[in-house]
């Protein structure tokens, strides 16, 4: 890349297929007896005295295919089918899951969450009550996306992938590519005693490259597509609805990676930074989203990964960043991998603020919690947060997409480079570490750019930022325009004991950050 260029990189446009039929959910989900089993295990909690049951069947199909070299290195099948029926009886949740699609296994899991309420009873420090909710009837959602990924042969995944391995290695400087993806098909029938009943259906796919480098001296370096998991289909992974180029990602890697092994070191210091999106959305991952669970800033989530330092008592008060920072979660943005229609306690997807004008306003929230913190809240009301990653695990409350806004009308990288006398872009996410309260972190990512005078310099590389949180998003000086903004995500955002994984994306424009200090990691490292 010639300095001072700044890299095209292909976002979600956040529009869905128009013109294209909407793809109704699979039919082998339907023909399943959803409705009776839901109908005998509600009913046979009603009879045992439940003031509240919900009934889930699930069935969740997950392929991952991998290469090494564009040869196959593995490939991976597998189905989840179960129900679940979760009670509330005496003000005491009760929880029982099976395999067994009849009527009479749909009655005993009622039988045995009401049993386990029973027993738990006389632990329980607090009734737990929900809040109010809307009960929806027949609503069936499926997420946006045109051609499910697994009606493709497999032969053709694996054909695609070896392409465009075999591409990237014929690429100079270039000795080995790993090669993968990923795919999701997740079917949900929800039903509770307050009427509510919904069929959904999601889709995920998450392909990717990895090329490496390996230097006579024994130097490697990496380089990944920046190409994010998304909520859509096989179109997506072959770049057909234009949201990749593909041809562009895959022909920049050996050029990356031969600048990157020829690139200076980075000098410990304090820079001024532009952040890619790429970048961008693990640092709003970790410190914003999981800080914003209200059910770790009220410290239930302290045996994984932490607490919060953004608790309850700062609601309105916190300054969390720059009065440019505004912060939403939702469930509702095309694409996003935690999108969805209702979530598993039947409350509808919904947008709201979590900081506005750099003050913390919101959190995510499930009903009891909403119930519980009402005052304090300001609210009343869930905002769609909880679920659970298959039919044997217990809803929890889960992460929604968390995003940055971009202003109105904000600069483009470019523009926010050009306001950078010394400093660093950086594109592309990779390690990072983060203390248990969710405050002090540092972050590295793909490639790091160094910014001179107000334009790209070359490539550097050994760098890390570090920073605490509220002096992090304090320092965001500007923030780019919509043209700037993507979605970022991962598959596996783990949470809650036994741990569960689930999708997440988060939305970020391009930001400028004043003054953020930056480590050489070598040095770090005692090197």
């Amino acid at each position: 890349m010639a300095a001072g260029s700044v890299p095209d990189v292909t976002h979600d446009t956040l529009e869905p297929y128009p013109g294209r039929p909407a793809p109704g959910v699979d039919a082998g989900f339907l023909a399943l007896p959803r409705h009776a089993l839901a109908d005998a295990a509600l009913q046979r909690a009603r009879d045992l005295g439940a003031e509240y049951a919900a009934f889930r069947l699930e069935r969740i199909r997950e392929q991952h295919v991998s290469l090494r070299d564009a040869r196959l290195e593995g490939s991976r099948d597998g189905e989840v089918l179960g129900l679940s029926v979760r009670v509330l009886h005496e003000g005491t949740w009760g929880f029982a899951a099976g395999v067994e699609l009849t009527l009479d296994a749909a009655a005993r899991l009622a039988e045995q969450a009401v049993a386990l309420a029973r027993t738990a009873r006389p632990l329980a420090r607090v009734r737990v009550e929900l809040a109010d909710e809307p009960a929806y009837a027949d609503a069936t959602w499926v997420s946006a996306y045109a051609q499910d990924p697994f009606a493709v042969p497999d032969a053709d995944k694996v054909a695609l992938l070896a392409g465009y391995s075999e591409r990237v290695l014929a690429q100079e400087g270039v000795s080995h590519v790993d090669a993968w993806l990923g795919q999701v098909l997740e079917c949900t029938y929800y039903a509770d005693t307050a009427g509510t009943s919904t069929t959904q259906q999601r889709v995920r796919v998450n392909p990717g490259l990895e090329a490496v480098a390996v230097a006579g001296s024994g130097e490697f370096e990496t380089m990944r597509t920046l190409a994010a998991p998304a909520g859509r289909g096989w179109e997506y992974v072959t770049g057909e609805d234009g949201v990749v180029d593909w041809d562009a990602e895959l022909d920049a890697l050996g050029p990356l990676l031969a600048e990157r092994l020829a690139a200076p070191s980075m000098e410990a210091g304090t820079y001024d930074l532009v952040l890619h999106p790429s970048n961008l959305w693990l640092t709003i991952h970790e410190s914003i989203g999981h800080a914003t669970e209200l059910d770790r800033a009220l410290g239930y989530e302290a045996n994984y990964a932490g607490t919060s330092f953004a608790t309850l008592d700062r609601l309105g008060e916190l300054r969390y960043g720059s009065g440019l920072m505004h912060v939403t979660g939702d469930r509702t943005t095309p694409h996003g991998l935690a999108t969805t229609g209702f979530d598993h306690e039947g409350v509808a997807a919904q947008t709201w603020d979590v900081v506005h004008d750099g003050v913390l306003v919101g959190y995510q929230l499930d009903r009891a919690m909403a119930r519980a913190n009402a005052e304090a809240l300001g609210v009343s009301r869930s905002n769609g947060c909880a679920f659970a990653d298959s039919p044997g695990h217990v809803p929890v409350q889960r992460m929604a997409n968390v995003s940055l806004r971009p202003a109105e009308d904000g600069p483009d990288t470019a523009g926010l480079i050009s306001q950078v006398e010394d400093g660093l872009y950086i594109v592309g996410d990779k390690s990072w570490s983060i203390d248990m309260q969710r405050y002090n972190f540092q972050f590295t990512g793909q490639r790091a750019y160094r910014i001179r005078g107000g334009e790209l310099a070359g490539q550097v590389k050994d760098f890390a930022y570090q920073a605490t949180t509220t002096d992090f998003w304090g320092s965001m000086a500007a923030v780019g325009g919509p043209q700037t903004y993507m979605l970022g995500g991962t598959f596996q955002c783990g949470k809650a004991e036994p741990g569960q994984a689930a999708p997440v994306s988060h939305g970020a424009p391009s930001a400028l950050f004043r003054g953020v200090r930056v480590l050489n990691t070598t040095e770090e490292a005692g090197r």
